[in-house]
């Protein structure tokens, strides 16, 4: 099929191009640094970076594409959007906004009262303000609507008590929106509410959960009668769990992690033809075929991309579409992490990108670690073979 951009998108594209070359920050060329450590870093260069960055992109609303415009958003349509993030992820310039623009933005702008848009959105657009999901419990992840954490109507306020768990950055967060049950006789799905909570309201405790690479990007959050005012519920009390999964009409190609996967195996070809790479690379000859195997699915994730926007392009909402991608795309990334450690042989111990015998400064090493989540995070493989079993092949449950 012939997935060439029409002259209308093409020069939507060449518009992206331009911006990245002439507004990204050197910090950002080489795929180094992140918008959300450089906001709050003390390095003032790291900061100015991640100012200069956010201010070209608010100039066209493109910190917020898949928003309205009388929001701060661009309005751009699956395909414009699928355009920018593929043009993005091919610079490894750096997303803006974090999950304030991706998930509770769009939450506001269908289920928010105008006091809570005005209040939020902009914040959320200048980058004031970051915000992070409390969804996952220790015993509620895949099974999220069986959720324990509590809130009790207090007057003109609730109280707040519980714990989640995989609170991605909370530690970077100034906010957090939080699904809580407030009616535990009811069905599951309903009797949850959900709350927009500050961070730093007393009772409620952020600590570090540090995995197996070394990195803090998980936390656990805990709420000690934590109180909030009502007038901070979106949508109807005890509706909250329709309103955490509402969606705006963005793109969900997953162009971003076919064009990461490819860059992977790019840098990995480029060092294996290195004298460095040939040296640090004794799996290299009984792994080769391995290594074409993981370029044929890079081409796959590809096709599995273009097909989910054309869809989306043409009015179709993706369903089991949608999961096939999630699915694929988090079990290759995997496979050519391993791949890679394979092909270094003991060189895949060294997890240190500065040590010197490190093969690649350790990008594989550490993306193998890094890995093991893919197959859990954003729905497990075991749900997204589901989805695509009763509703791509009308197969009856079992």
């Amino acid at each position: 099929m012939d997935w060439s951009d029409s002259d209308v998108q093409a020069t939507f594209r060449n518009e992206v191009r331009s911006v990245i070359v002439d507004s990204l920050p050197e910090r950002y060329q080489t795929g180094g640094g992140s918008w959300e450590h450089d906001r709050r870093s003390e390095n003032p260069e790291a900061v100015a970076a991640a100012s200069a960055w956010s201010d070209a992109l608010a100039e066209r609303g493109w910190i917020a594409p898949h928003w309205p415009k009388e929001y701060g958003g661009a309005g751009l349509s699956p395909m414009e959007q699928f355009i920018f993030k593929q043009e993005m992820s091919l610079a490894a310039a750096p997303s803006v906004g974090g999950q304030g623009v991706s998930q509770l933005g769009p939450t506001l702008i269908v289920h928010g009262t105008d006091e809570q848009k005005a209040e939020h959105l902009p914040k959320i657009l200048s980058g004031e303000v970051d915000w992070r999901q409390g969804y996952s419990e220790p015993g509620s992840g895949s099974d999220l609507a069986s959720l324990q954490t509590r809130a009790i109507r207090d007057g003109d306020e609730y109280v707040i008590n519980g714990q989640k768990i995989w609170t991605s950055l909370a530690h970077f967060a100034d906010w957090l929106y939080v699904l809580c049950r407030t009616d535990p006789d009811a069905p599951k799905h309903r009797g949850i509410s959900f709350l927009l909570v500050d961070k730093h309201a007393p009772g409620v405790t952020v600590r570090p959960l540090i995995d197996m690479s070394g990195r803090h990007h998980f936390n656990e959050t805990f709420f000690e009668d934590v109180r909030v005012p009502a007038t901070s519920r979106v949508g109807e009390e005890n509706r909250g769990w329709y309103v955490g999964m509402t969606l705006l009409d963005f793109e969900r190609s997953n162009i971003t992690g076919a064009v990461a996967s490819r860059r992977t195996l790019d840098n990995l070809r480029e060092f294996l033809v290195s004298d460095e790479g040939k040296s640090k690379s004794p799996g290299y000859s009984s792994n080769r075929g391995q290594i074409a195997d993981r370029y044929i699915e890079t081409d796959v994730m590809y096709n599995f991309s273009f097909r989910i926007i054309s869809m989306q392009d043409n009015g179709l909402i993706p369903n089991y579409e949608a999961s096939v991608s999630k699915l694929f795309n988090s079990e290759m990334s995997q496979r050519i992490a391993l791949t890679g450690t394979r092909v270094f042989g003991l060189y895949s111990n060294i997890h240190d990108s500065e040590n010197n015998w490190a093969a690649m400064k350790s990008e594989l090493t550490n993306s193998y670690l890094l890995s093991v989540s893919s197959t859990i995070a954003a729905g497990t493989s075991e749900i997204q073979r589901n989805i695509i079993a009763t509703r791509g092949l009308g197969l009856p449950r079992g």
